[in-house]
């Protein structure tokens, strides 16, 4: 099992140092952590476990509201964007596209773009979830092989979301090879 104790720690100065969007006209911190047994109730809705740096996340630092771009969705939230884009997909219409089994959006990017943890992947694989090409074929890629590099290059300024977009040296981002297999099943 990986230590994550250091990348936490720095996530947790970055997240203390962030501020979420206005609300009411006045500005808020990071919210609280949520409880491990809020951790586990989501598991149990998802039917599948959360990597342990995402838990941690959670758990420890705060429930959303700070990251890469506009900020990981409280838990909560990310939860019920899960089982709507799941249950979305198992309708008949081209909007309808089917949603991977198992991946977690995340974060928002903007334009409909969406950062999602692969939760079967062993390091939380993130991928970017890119709908605006308008085909369910090209829409998955990989964003980062692992959660504790996507949140270390969000730490760093190098990754998607550089405050200088020529800095991102990432280059085209490779497609996702597993959406079509992770998406042939649909819960209802």
């Amino acid at each position: 099992m990986n230590d994550y104790a250091e990348l936490l720690s720095r996530v947790g100065k970055a997240a203390s140092a962030t501020r979420t969007r206005p609300l009411a006209g006045r500005q808020r911190g990071v919210p609280p952590p949520v409880a491990p047994a809020d951790v586990e109730a989501a598991e149990t809705a998802l039917g599948f476990r959360l990597p342990p740096l995402l838990a941690a996340v959670h758990t420890k630092i705060g429930d959303g509201g700070f990251g890469p771009d506009y900020g990981l969705f409280p838990l909560r939230g990310a939860v019920s964007r899960y089982e709507a884009f799941r249950a979305r997909g198992a309708g008949e219409e081209p909007d309808d596209w089917p949603w991977p089994e198992g991946v977690l959006p995340v974060a928002e990017l903007g334009c409909a773009m969406l950062a999602c943890v692969d939760c079967r992947s062993p390091d939380g694989t993130v991928l970017l979830f890119e709908p605006n090409p308008g085909d369910a074929g090209r829409a998955w890629y990989v964003l980062a092989p692992s959660l504790a590099a996507w949140l270390t290059a969000w730490l760093e300024g190098t990754g998607w979301f550089a405050e200088d977009e020529e800095d991102f040296t990432g280059g085209d981002l490779p497609p996702w090879p597993d959406h079509r297999a992770r998406s042939a099943t649909v819960r209802i």
